[in-house]
């Protein structure tokens, strides 16, 4: 629904929108019928569908219409095409929209902003309150119901809390394991603000980490800095993620280093540029992405540093201010 919320502002779960020469309408339920009268533009004709939706949309297509087939199932294709009058084409154009929605107008990148301060805040909660004998899940929980009290709409994705080995486990679940003194903790959290996600990780300690936990986060935390600084417009995101990457190579962790350094944040947490080794992406001012580096010592502890970050022609603005 990512591209539905950016092209008309509307949230609800059940909505189709079509646009073209001559064309704007919103399909919806008897739910959401009403809302989308107040919330959308006069330009776009809201209709009212009382049963399925598909036979309603086929009967306003017409020549060639574009749709992005990661997000329509085979049987809303098939029951489109069956219902549709002769001569309509339809034509796959994934891709299409997040490529519009991918760099930020300034009124985007201040709701991000906003989101990224938010997490930044319940950072600094959930240090206050401590880490050592709280279950992973007591956090994670904790984390959550701050955002909503400080505003947040919704956490942009589930939490993550993973101390000790089970910080090798790049997305592993909160648990009922006790947070130890002393042992690593990977949080990484985002809240949602005016429809917009964050995304920050931070890597805690309640107490003293050993030399080696010290050593594994002092190259990672190099790792990002390289990874920060080469950020600009025009480098691509293959390179980027080099940058970074070297400095584990370097440090004799390379191996444990096996996701892309970073993602594009958007409306959705997950969105286009990609920030990786694969990346096909060259990085544009407005972009807001990640950087995140991480080293995962099987059986020991985790390590990773984010922030998230706004593309600019000659660098970067960061948007994750809660300390390193």
């Amino acid at each position: 629904m990512a591209d539905l919320s950016w092209l008309t502002g509307f949230r609800g779960s059940s909505g189709v929108v079509l646009i073209g020469p001559g064309v704007r309408a919103f399909l919806t339920d008897f739910r959401y019928a009403e809302g989308a009268r107040a919330l959308l533009p006069s330009s776009f004709e809201i209709v009212e569908v009382s049963a399925e939706m598909v036979p309603r949309l086929a009967e306003l297509l017409s020549g060639t219409v574009g749709f992005d087939e990661s997000k329509t199932s085979v049987e809303t294709h098939r029951k489109l095409l069956e219902e549709a009058e002769e001569g309509v084409e339809l034509t796959a154009a994934e891709g299409l929209l997040e490529g519009l929605r991918r760099v930020k107008d300034a009124a985007e990148v201040e709701a991000i902003a906003a989101a990224a301060q938010l997490t930044d805040d319940v950072y600094g909660f959930i240090v206050e309150r401590g880490l050592a004998g709280r279950s992973e899940r007591e956090v994670a929980l904790a984390a959550e119901a701050r955002m909503r009290e400080l505003g947040a709409e919704d956490p942009s994705f589930a939490s993550i809390v993973a101390a000790g080995p089970n910080g090798a486990s790049p997305h592993a679940v909160p648990g009922e394991r006790e947070i130890g003194r002393g042992e690593y903790v990977v949080v990484d959290m985002g809240a949602i603000v005016d429809g917009y996600c964050s995304d920050c990780t931070r890597t805690l300690v309640d107490g003293d980490p050993d030399p080696v936990q010290r050593e594994v986060y002092e190259i990672v935390l190099a790792a990002q800095q390289a990874g920060l600084d080469a950020v600009r417009a025009g480098a691509s995101g293959r390179a980027v993620d080099a940058v970074a990457r070297a400095v584990i190579d370097e440090g004799g962790h390379g191996e444990r280093f096996g996701h892309g350094l970073g993602h594009g944040v958007g409306i959705e947490v997950h969105e286009s540029p990609r920030v990786s080794k694969s990346s096909e992406d060259d990085l544009l001012a407005g972009d807001v992405i990640t950087i995140e580096p991480g080293v995962y010592v099987p059986g020991a502890f985790g390590v990773r540093i984010e922030d998230l970050v706004v593309v600019t022609d000659d660098g970067h603005r960061n948007l994750s201010s809660y300390p390193k």
